[in-house]
C-alpha cells in the first residue's frame, strides 16, 4: 500500500511509510505509480533519510525475496533502486545465464545503453506480479551510468545476468514492467516454470509454447 496522499512531498510520504517499520509493502502491477515514470532525484529525502529508506529497500528486497527492487515499486516515484544477487544457482545454469554474485548496491538516477549488438532471453519474474514468469529478451551487455547513494558517479558495465538484472530495475524507473518486452506466448506460472521449463535455457519452452528466441 503506497502512501496516503500522493500529493504530499516525497520526505513526508517517504517518513510515512517507513513508521511502518519492517519490510515495505510492494506495489502489485495496476497501481500507476508503476506507470508513470520518476522523478530525477537531486536531494529530496535528504542523506539520513535516503539512508533508511535505502535500508528498508534493501530489508523488502531480502525479505520478497528478489534480486532488485525500484522505488516506485514501494509506492515512492523516485529514481531509486537497490540491487544484490548471492547467485545461489546450480553450476551449469550460472554458465548459461551468466549469474554471477552482485554485491549490494544503490542505483541512484541510472540509465543504461547496450553495448554491442548481443540479445540473450531467459524467463524472468518481477515482485510487482507475484507468481508469474516470462521470456524476456535483453541485451547481454549494457553500460549503467548514475550514482551511488553518496553522490559517487557510477560508470560500469554489466553482462549476463548482472545486465538483466540492472536493465529490470532501471526500466522500472521509466514506468516499464519486464512484461511489456516480453514474448507473451511465454507466460507462465511460477509452478509451470519449475514443473516444465527448469532447464537453463528457454529452448524447449519456445519449442513447445511457440514463440521465437534471438
Amino acid at each position: 500500500m503506497a502512501p496516503s496522499s500522493d500529493q504530499a512531498p516525497l520526505a513526508e510520504r517517504v517518513e510515512e511509510l517507513l513508521a511502518t517499520g519492517g519490510p515495505l509493502p510492494i506495489v502489485a502491477a495496476g497501481r500507476p505509480v508503476l506507470r508513470r515514470g520518476t522523478e530525477v532525484y537531486d536531494g529530496q529525502l535528504g542523506p539520513a533519510l535516503l539512508a533508511r529508506f535505502v535500508e528498508a529497500m534493501r530489508l523488502t528486497m531480502h525479505a520478497a525475496p528478489g534480486v532488485g527492487l525500484a522505488a516506485p515499486q514501494v509506492g515512492i516515484p523516485l529514481r531509486i533502486a537497490v540491487v544484490e544477487d548471492p547467485a545461489p544457482v546450480p553450476e551449469e545454469v550460472a554458465r548459461i545465464r551468466g549469474r554471477v554474485p552482485q554485491p549490494f548496491r544503490v542505483l541512484v538516477n541510472p540509465s543504461y545503453e547496450p553495448v554491442g549488438d548481443a540479445r540473450a532471453a531467459f524467463f524472468e519474474g518481477c515482485l510487482s506480479m507475484p507468481g508469474w514468469q516470462a521470456v524476456v529478451a535483453r541485451h547481454a551487455e549494457v553500460r549503467l551510468r548514475g550514482e551511488d547513494e553518496h553522490g559517487s558517479a557510477l560508470d560500469e558495465v554489466f553482462t549476463g545476468w548482472p545486465a538483466r538484472i540492472v536493465q529490470h530495475e532501471t526500466d522500472h524507473l521509466d514506468g516499464v514492467l519486464y512484461l511489456d518486452r516480453a514474448q507473451p506466448r511465454s507466460l507462465s506460472t511460477n509452478e509451470a516454470v519449475a514443473a516444465l521449463w527448469a532447464q537453463p535455457a528457454p529452448r524447449a519452452a519456445a519449442e513447445a509454447l511457440g514463440f521465437e528466441l534471438p
